[in-house]
């Protein structure tokens, strides 16, 4: 079967360090005037010289997103089912080596919190847990989506890497999408942050939005975590793994998150940070290159920086986020994947979300059976 790793393989030894420095500001305004762009003309708005393109990209990003998307914004929020985790990524709180305390929330729990989130208004939900492989995770997952079906009209997973038999069984459970983060495309860095633990096998994980696409989830949404290695191009290869499914699965609505890796256990720090602008650069090139393609944010990134971020191109955002295990009926839960930035409420984000001329929308999509 073919896959995207052979589009990887395909850039062996590509020297996107020289590409980059060699785009021109005319090759820039020359790709600006295209409707359509090439992967080469999308690596060229990731370079230097397309950040001096800024304004320019982000009236066109701002147009192409109108078009498609209208002024809806969805909002969803994560539900953590449980931070247990056999893997030992170094930049990772879940690490299975770090001492902190371990828990998976019980049938009431999973209501408990369930109510809470619905007492918001929202209807869209993620589920997500630490990486538990067997098949008492995958009964135990399956449980927590027929419980939270009864209160969200659109449930995700954010989960460890599946078979094709295993999401079809989260499907007719009512899964509607998956969400599935490669972390880094780049394989000596991938692998040497990923020492021990199942997450280790680059080309299954690396395939598991596309056997997602192949179980017949409504939505699929990448990423790479920005700022585990050089931005343009794990950017480049974010665009080019979505660009290559949504042409594959025409059914499936492909989607692309933009989530920055913050300090981790220990002394962790993010090995080539993406500052500020970066991060517009990047949500600008993606949209210009997939003007179809949903844009999430999360509250990774703080309030004002979301505000700001706004019109260049998001689709979806999450609002009032926990990261940790229990969060949403527990106020003292701790030990969180990672740290919120954007704290404020629900209510808070819908306000904004209105006073900036957005339609705020709880509910993507009605499930009919």
């Amino acid at each position: 079967m073919h896959s995207f790793y052979e589009q990887i393989e395909a850039y062996e030894g590509f020297d996107f360090a020289r590409f980059l420095e060699g785009v021109s500001l005319r090759q820039v305004d020359g790709v600006l005037n295209k409707d359509y762009l090439s992967p080469h003309d999308f690596l060229a708005l990731l370079s230097p010289a397309a950040a001096e393109r800024l304004e320019a990209m982000a009236q066109k990003a701002h147009r192409l997103t109108r078009q498609h998307f209208g002024r809806v914004i969805q909002l969803y929020t994560p539900i953590y089912l449980a931070n247990y985790c056999v893997n030992r990524c170094v930049y990772c709180n879940f690490n299975h080596r770090n001492d902190i305390e371990r828990r998976q929330l019980t049938t009431a729990e999973i209501e408990g919190e369930a109510e809470a989130i619905a007492a918001t208004g929202l209807r869209q939900i993620l589920l997500l847990t630490g990486e538990k492989p067997g098949k008492d995770a995958l009964d135990y997952l399956i449980n927590a989506v027929e419980i939270v079906r009864n209160h969200f009209t659109a449930v995700g997973i954010e989960v460890n890497p599946m078979d094709v038999a295993a999401y079809c069984r989260l499907a007719e459970a009512g899964v509607d999408s998956l969400t599935i983060y490669h972390e880094t495309y780049d394989r000596a860095v991938y692998d040497r942050l990923h020492p021990a633990g199942p997450k280790k096998d680059y080309r299954w994980r690396l395939d598991a939005p596309e056997r997602g696409c192949q179980a017949g989830f409504r939505a699929v949404n990448i990423g790479a975590l920005l700022g585990l290695n050089h931005w343009p191009s794990e950017a480049f290869f974010t665009g080019l793994h979505a660009s290559y499914l949504q042409n594959k699965y025409l059914g499936a609505e492909i989607g692309i998150a933009v989530p920055r890796i913050k300090a981790g256990p220990g002394a962790y720090q993010p090995e080539s940070p993406v500052f500020d602008q970066d991060l517009v650069q990047i949500l600008l090139a993606f949209r210009l290159f997939m003007p179809r393609a949903g844009i999430s944010l999360s509250t990774r990134e703080p309030a004002e920086l979301r505000d700001h971020l706004l019109p260049l191109g998001i689709t979806r955002m999450s609002a009032g986020s926990v990261t940790a295990v229990g969060g949403h009926i527990d106020e003292n839960a701790d030990d969180g994947q990672f740290r919120v930035s954007d704290e404020r409420s629900v209510d808070a984000v819908r306000e904004m979300l209105i006073a900036k001329g957005y339609q705020p929308v709880h509910q993507d999509w009605h499930r009919l059976a």
